[in-house]
C-alpha cells in the first residue's frame, strides 16, 4: 500500500510515453551555414525541428573530425581527413569518401541511407553532395 493515490502512477506512466513520443523527433539549434554560426531571433536561440534539424546535424557532424573534441562522443564526427593529401587515385578518394560519409552519419538513428554522391577532389579540397533518406524525408547536404 502506498501513500500516494493510484491515479499517480498512471499519470507517470502517460508523461513517460509522451515524452517518449516527442523525444524521437530530432531537434537542433537554428544554424546559420554561411556565417557557421547559430542563428538568433531578437538575441535568442531558435530550435528546429525535423528536416532542417537533420540536415544541421548531419553538417555539423561532417564539420568535426571525429575525437577531437571531448564534448563530442567518439562515434561523432568525421574521419574525411585521413584521405586528403595523401597522393590515392581520385577513384579510391570518392570511394573512401562516400564510405566515410555513411559511416559518420551511421551515429544517427533517424538517417536510414545516403545516395547520388558527387564527390570534387582537387589539390587538397574535397567537396561532397549527396542526398540523405531520413525518417523525416529528403535532405540534400553539400559539404
Amino acid at each position: 500500500m502506498s501513500i500516494f493515490p493510484d491515479y499517480v502512477s498512471n499519470l507517470n506512466t502517460a508523461t513517460e510515453s509522451s515524452a517518449m513520443a516527442t523525444s524521437s523527433i530530432p531537434k537542433e539549434y537554428a544554424w546559420d551555414f554561411e556565417k557557421n554560426n547559430f542563428l538568433l531571433k531578437d538575441g535568442k536561440f531558435q530550435v528546429v525541428e525535423g528536416k532542417e534539424a537533420l540536415k544541421i546535424w548531419m553538417w555539423k557532424a561532417l564539420h568535426t573530425m571525429k575525437m577531437t573534441y571531448s564534448i563530442y562522443s567518439n562515434s561523432y564526427g568525421h574521419d574525411l581527413d585521413s584521405i586528403i593529401g595523401q597522393g590515392f587515385s581520385n577513384g579510391l578518394v570518392e570511394s573512401e569518401a562516400k564510405r566515410l560519409v555513411r559511416e559518420c552519419l551511421s551515429a544517427n538513428s533517424h538517417i536510414l541511407r545516403t545516395e547520388g554522391f558527387k564527390v570534387n577532389y582537387e589539390e587538397d579540397k574535397l567537396s561532397i553532395e549527396f542526398t540523405a533518406i531520413t525518417d523525416q524525408g529528403k535532405v540534400n547536404i553539400n559539404v
